[in-house]
């Protein structure tokens, strides 16, 4: 079960996170910015995105939305964002 040790929010809705097996990348959260419905509302200040931060190794914000860890490191795998920790 991998989730995500650490996370530095960047500009445009992006963030670096670093999972708990040492793969690590930039995730694209640009899709947050155009959501609709009420947890996602937010979002379209990028402001409130940089507000993430970690519960129990996934990425949450203050309103209680979060993202599943183990469906972004296989997103991000799928994507080629992933780098593999350093021998």
């Amino acid at each position: 079960m991998v989730k995500v040790v650490e996370v530095k929010p960047k500009p445009g809705y992006k963030a670096d996170v670093r999972f708990s097996n040492g793969d690590g990348g930039e995730a694209d959260f640009s899709w947050l910015r155009d959501a609709v419905g009420p947890m996602v509302e937010p979002f379209a200040d990028e402001a409130w995105f940089a507000r993430v931060f970690l519960s129990n190794g996934v990425l949450t914000w203050p309103n209680g939305f979060d993202v599943d860890s183990i469906a972004l490191h296989r997103e991000m795998a799928e994507q080629g964002r992933l780098r593999a920790p350093a021998a």
